[in-house]
């Protein structure tokens, strides 16, 4: 997943990333993302998403995995599981990145929704950090329960707060994962030193965090130019000169926090190679333990593309 990270800026990638959104008749909206490319992996990625907030899951669709050279289909996924675990992968990685200067100062983790998109990403945040205490905050007061218990249970101390800015003032590092389309937290709510990793501003409507506390923060993405037509930066307004990548951080081409006072912010959109890198282990996976359900859709089926380097 670092080798993958570190590709969204590299000189090399083939095709600039795309996103697709429309807005149904519906409570609901669709989406498309393609195409996932890595090098050195010989297959693409297209992904098709329903997002239905007030549903279980909330994300539903398939993604694509073709033969880079044939387009032949390799294979079809459950989008919903594989977008969770990159968002939450991802949103880890960079979290441990820009949180703090001494990354073992991760000890307390807040965070604001207590949803799946949560669980999971707290999963990949405590086997890096293994953080002892879980700060959380959730409309659904219930729901908040649930996951302190669950935490309570593997041995973390968690405690359950009546308001997102309760969260911030216990917590210095911040994981948000929300479908909040009003700002949660505001410049006032945060005091100096926190990181924010938000998940929530990732498309046209969402806004987890108000524009002041952005244009406070040192901000990081992961893809300029689609935070610009549909993440933080197209809400925010802020300047994308002034906005640095994660991918950027991990190479060593930009610096990621500077001081132990700075508040530092990662609103991450989701990349479709990130979709390959999870997508094409998991085809190799089942491919070698005869696991899935074969199909063949056009009556010729080939054998699947060399296996590529392991990231």
């Amino acid at each position: 997943m670092v080798a993958a990270a570190r590709h969204a800026s590299d000189d090399r990638t083939p095709s600039a990333a795309q996103r697709v959104q429309h807005d149904l008749p519906a409570p609901g909206r669709i989406a498309a993302v393609f195409p996932g490319l890595l090098p050195g992996v010989p297959a693409y990625t297209v992904k098709v998403n329903a997002k239905y907030p007030a549903s279980v899951p909330a994300i539903s669709g398939v993604i694509c995995l073709h033969d880079l050279q044939t387009g032949q289909l390799l294979a079809v996924l459950e989008s919903g599981t594989v977008t969770a675990w990159r968002t939450g992968l991802s949103a880890a990685l960079g979290t441990v990145e820009l949180a703090h200067q001494d990354q073992s100062s991760v000890r307390t983790v807040g965070v604001i929704g207590a949803g799946e998109q949560a669980r999971l990403t707290l999963r990949a945040l405590h086997h890096l950090t293994g953080f002892d205490r879980l700060v959380i905050h959730d409309e659904r007061p219930a729901a908040a329960r649930r996951l302190a218990q669950e935490w309570a249970a593997l041995g973390v101390s968690s405690t359950v707060v009546d308001t997102p800015a309760a969260t911030v003032a216990v917590a210095r590092t911040i994981v948000m994962a929300t479908w909040s389309r009003t700002p949660l937290l505001e410049r006032a709510d945060v005091p100096d030193g926190r990181h924010i990793t938000s998940l929530g501003n990732d498309e046209p409507g969402k806004q987890e965090v108000a524009s002041d506390l952005i244009h406070a923060c040192r901000l990081f993405v992961d893809d300029i130019g689609l935070t610009e037509s549909g993440g933080v930066l197209r809400a925010s307004g802020v300047d994308p000169q002034s906005v640095g990548t994660l991918g950027d951080v991990l190479a060593g081409r930009y610096t990621g926090r500077r001081s132990a006072q700075e508040i530092t912010m990662y609103a991450p959109v989701g990349l479709p190679f990130l979709d390959l890198a999870l997508a094409w282990h998991a085809y190799q996976a089942a491919d070698a333990t005869a696991l899935g359900t074969h199909f063949d859709f056009v009556g010729t089926r080939q054998d699947p593309p060399a296996t590529a380097p392991q990231s």
